[in-house]
């Protein structure tokens, strides 16, 4: 992901199942309210801006 939006990513661990996408303390995704994993263009997108 720094290749094309130049920012740093981070892998937390979380609860059990738990997997959220957090940039600058706003959540981006997060898995137990989609019922899914993300896509990777959808968190590039939003990334981007």
């Amino acid at each position: 992901m720094k290749k094309q939006t130049g920012i740093d990513v981070t892998i937390a661990a979380g609860k059990v199942g738990q997997f959220d996408v957090v940039a600058d303390g706003k959540l981006l995704f997060s898995k137990q309210k989609e019922g899914r994993f993300p896509e990777e263009s959808e968190v590039l997108s939003q990334l981007a801006g």
